[in-house]
């Protein structure tokens, strides 16, 4: 749930998404026709040529004695981030209209829409490091959630923030007693290990199989409460990812709140680029292949949809998804194979009268009960009260996987029907859809064996970062712009 990809089908695009999470990869559609989007309040100005700029560089060849930077998404922006704090001149490209990459808000009608679920967890280590949390206005999350299960909810709560919620949560049926004390001994084996070596050695297995032979948990709490929780994390309520993600994701949950930005989750891309010379960065700037120059040796040649060719002699950093960059690179570097399936996760938001929202706390509902298509839901106008226009609620409900079979109206109607179930349908029959964001490429697959800290450099001035290359989540991306540069560097160094 930490962050995700997203592309409109009708005429608009996600760690940790708790998830949160987005370019050309997404698969996204709505039924309606939406028309009042409009620049969110944190929107920073870039360049963004016009079509008669672009005819005026189809011929361009001239050599750039700066480093190109493709793609401004997370990583993007952490790699132009630390070429500017090193002085390095830098020229960042963007394909699509803003940056962001799968970062992005929508604004409509005054409600606040993320692209997909997304929440930033305080405790990032890199994100610490880049982001001024005071601007953002984070709005936190309740420490825990509630857990629909046998027609009722139940409260999981983190002991240390919550203690008598906690206390009066021991005998419930999520989990046994002996669970909750395993989930406090997994707390402490976690904080006593640095990031570096959860994320890189140790056990690299999957999640399931930590939990339940290594570990201990019960098959109750495994279902009722690990599958939906971090099954929404990880798009992948079997638990098949690595353990060691699972163990940093863990990390930073004890250590820090799960939060949304006032301004939504754009605000976070928004305010690495409002840091940037705004005259190095690029909109509507597709790149469709880069080459070695055959006349000069360590000249990279980018070309551009438009026509322009853009040639370096520091070096490129490709900061997009992993499906953009095999086929950029095709035929010229091999970057691997990519592991399927990917992880997909479809979202829905609904507006509500404010006084008619069943619940007040700004919590995060689970499905453990075993049954239905959500997995997990929240009012989000109660964690951030600016997410919706006065007197007004936001609901932002999510699945996992893509639903490509089930049409549009369709899948709302199970879904108002499923969440009758849990909050009675005297309350959703006022619920009204406002949109639904279908993101086909959510994450990358993490199951092991993984490397979360894979060598940045293809060869001599190309290099790759994402959320791929490192961690799928906010902060994996962030570290994976910073190495990427790091190791351009130590080569100019040695040239």
């Amino acid at each position: 749930m930490d962050y995700l990809i997203s592309q409109q089908r009708h005429p608009m695009p996600l760690a940790t998404a708790l998830s949160l999470p987005f370019s050309s990869s997404l698969l996204l559609r709505s039924f309606e026709n939406f028309k009042s989007v409009v620049k969110p309040p944190n929107a920073v100005s870039v360049h963004a040529p016009t079509p008669n700029e672009n005819s005026n560089h189809q011929n361009s060849n001239k050599t750039n004695e700066r480093v190109i930077v493709i793609g401004a998404g997370l990583a993007g922006l952490a790699a132009a981030t630390r070429l500017q704090t090193d002085n390095v001149p830098f020229l960042l490209l963007e394909a699509s209209d803003d940056v962001g990459g799968r970062v992005r808000t929508d604004f409509v009608d005054g409600f606040t829409l993320d692209r997909g679920f997304q929440i930033f967890i305080t405790a990032y280590p890199e994100a610490q490091k880049l982001l001024d949390y005071n601007a953002l206005d984070l709005q936190r999350f309740y420490s825990g959630a509630q857990v629909y299960y046998d027609g009722r909810f139940h409260i999981v709560a983190d002991p240390l923030r919550h203690f008598s919620d906690a206390l009066r949560s021991l005998m419930n049926p999520i989990g046994t007693v002996f669970d909750k004390l395993l989930i406090g001994l997994t707390r402490v084996r976690v904080l006593t290990r640095s990031d570096h070596d959860i994320l890189t050695s140790g056990d690299d297995i999957k999640t399931i199989d930590l939990l339940r032979s290594r570990i201990g948990f019960s098959e109750s709490i495994l279902d009722r409460f690990f599958r939906p929780f971090f099954g929404g994390i990880f798009f992948d309520r079997e638990l098949e990812t690595t353990s060691r993600l699972f163990n940093f994701v863990f990390k930073v949950l004890a250590l820090g709140d799960n939060t949304l930005p006032k301004n939504g989750i754009s605000a976070i891309p928004h305010q690495l680029a409002g840091k940037l010379d705004k005259n190095s960065i690029r909109l509507n700037s597709r790149v469709v292949s880069i080459d070695y120059d055959s006349e000069e040796e360590g000249i990279v040649v980018v070309n551009l949809q438009n026509g322009e060719t853009l040639k370096s002699d520091l070096g490129v950093i490709l900061a997009i998804e992993e499906f953009d960059a095999m086929k950029i690179l095709s035929g010229k570097i091999d970057v691997g194979q990519i592991k399927m399936p990917v992880r997909s996760t479809v979202c829905l938001y609904f507006s509500v009268d404010s006084d008619k929202v069943p619940v007040k706390d700004p919590v995060l509902f689970l499905n453990g009960s075993g049954r239905g298509i959500v997995n997990n839901m929240f009012f989000a106008s109660n964690v951030a009260p600016s997410y919706a226009p006065r007197g007004k609620a936001l609901v932002s409900v999510s699945l996992i996987g893509i639903y490509d079979n089930v049409s549009d109206e369709e899948l709302v109607e199970l879904v108002v029907k499923e969440m009758s179930d849990w909050f009675g349908e005297a309350s959703v029959r006022w619920w009204r859809y406002l949109r639904m964001y279908r993101i086909g490429f959510a994450q990358p697959n993490q199951c092991p064996p993984s490397d979360l800290m894979k060598d940045p450099r293809l060869k001599l001035g190309m290099y790759i970062c994402g959320d791929y290359v490192t961690s799928a989540t906010f902060d994996g991306a962030l570290v994976s712009g910073r190495r990427a540069v790091e190791a351009l560097m130590k080569d100019r160094a040695k040239v």
